[in-house]
């Protein structure tokens, strides 16, 4: 009788538990952020009905312009190059276009990207929208080249009236289930982090959002993908401002912020715009504010990762959305790589552990890390940030020559590093 009993209690056991089974794959290649140096990847450039990019110079939002020389599938602009010869540029829905930024991960060394997931995507996702094509591609070119990727929802759209973080528990459920994001078929390349798949939540402290982040439902968002027994067991990373620490200058005030702050994994602060090479010894900022991030994340045992960037420019941009505080060309200049490699090897002799890199593809705010041109089209409107005669790949080579020095594959230096 006692078999039996055992017998029984042992299945109804197992039928629990098989019903309700995390659906998160148990291994992958990448099972911490520590030691890699990840991106944030947009894909939001969409593809119009009349199949033609940027048809209009004067509505021109972006200041740098890609390589376009490796991609399969290419369409028209209404730009010119100096030749005569028409402008080119990608749909970041096309596969192809996908596969290619991968490839590029994989040859030069980055190791992954957080895939952006906007708030406006997930309010209304689509089987077959641009959004959702951009992650189906981006998984499977993820497993293909070996990257380590990850979801990274973004605040931005959020409108705060009526609107809360439900939205994103039930995206995140259609994203599991349905794209099959932390089980992707292949290798499993979803970035762990604590033993357990990553999600990052950017936008939180912001001053200049529409949302109060006390009555967005962000406690319940977390405790779900922390503790959900189906789509839970996930570790966080939340993004901040800069002077989240001190919730001055681009934070909110609230204290309630660093309540936030510790129920997550890892720390994430924007610094793009908040420090410059125009700005003598910036860099003794940048290492100081670095140096008490840390401090403050050991005293409460949080994960910390500094955000570096290689440059700023939105002068195209701020014609249509600041026309009365018109932004310059190049505001923060690249200087041929050195403003990045100067955060880079500051950030990694400041303790960091892992980085994250504003952007791969962000070429409206001239952040992009991946192959733009040093010749964009010529234009009497539109103005373009150019290299400064380096080569369209310099910025995928220095991350990969960072990522081997933040993993001690190599010893750090504090010169840009010139290749042979």
């Amino acid at each position: 009788m006692e078999k039996i009993t055992f017998i029984i209690t042992l299945c109804l056991f197992l039928a629990f538990n098989g019903a309700t089974a995390n659906k998160h794959a148990p291994e992958t290649k990448y099972p911490t952020y520590k030691g890699l140096i990840m991106a944030g990847y947009q894909g939001w450039f969409r593809l119009p009905d009349n199949q033609i990019m940027y048809p209009n110079e004067k509505e021109i939002r972006i200041d740098m312009w890609p390589d376009v020389n490796e991609y399969q599938k290419t369409y028209p602009t209404g730009l010119k190059h100096a030749d005569g010869s028409t402008a080119s540029f990608f749909n970041s829905a096309d596969k192809s276009t996908v596969d290619t930024h991968f490839r590029w991960m994989k040859e030069y060394g980055l190791d992954g990207v957080f895939m952006q997931r906007f708030f406006g995507a997930a309010r209304s996702r689509a089987a077959q929208s641009h959004a959702t094509k951009v992650l189906t591609h981006g998984f499977e070119a993820a497993s293909k080249y070996d990257r380590a990727i990850a979801i990274m929802y973004d605040l931005s759209g959020l409108r705060g009236k009526n609107e809360d973080c439900s939205t994103l528990i039930e995206d995140w459920k259609y994203l599991v289930d349905s794209l099959k994001v932390t089980d992707q078929k292949g290798t499993k390349t979803y970035l762990h982090h604590n033993g357990k798949p990553l999600v990052a939540i950017w936008g939180v402290g912001f001053p200049d959002r529409p949302y109060n982040i006390r009555n967005i439902g962000l406690e319940r968002f977390i405790d779900f993908l922390k503790n959900d027994p189906v789509y839970g067991g996930c570790s966080i990373m939340m993004g901040v401002p800069t002077f989240w620490r001190d919730l001055n200058a681009d934070s909110n005030h609230d204290p309630y912020l660093h309540e936030l702050i510790k129920q997550v994994d890892i720390v994430l602060p924007w610094m793009v715009q908040r420090f410059s090479p125009l700005l003598h010894n910036d860099m003794d900022r940048y290492r100081d504010v670095i140096l008490g991030d840390i401090a403050w994340c050991k005293e409460y045992n949080i994960d910390y990762v500094p955000c570096v960037y290689p440059g700023f420019s939105w002068h195209n941009l701020s014609v249509h959305e600041f026309p009365d505080d018109i932004k310059p060309v190049g505001s923060i200049p690249r200087q041929g790589g050195n403003f990045y490699w100067q955060q880079m090897s500051t950030a990694i002799r400041s303790g960091a552990e892992m980085i994250y890199v504003a952007m791969f593809d962000e070429v409206n705010e001239g952040t992009a890390i991946f192959k733009v041109t040093d010749n964009p089209p010529v234009s009497d409107v539109a103005q373009f940030v150019g290299l400064d005669g380096k080569p369209s790949d310099h910025y995928l080579w220095l991350t990969g020559e960072a990522a081997k020095m933040l993993r001690k594959e190599k010893p750090l230096v504090f010169i840009q590093p010139q290749r042979k």
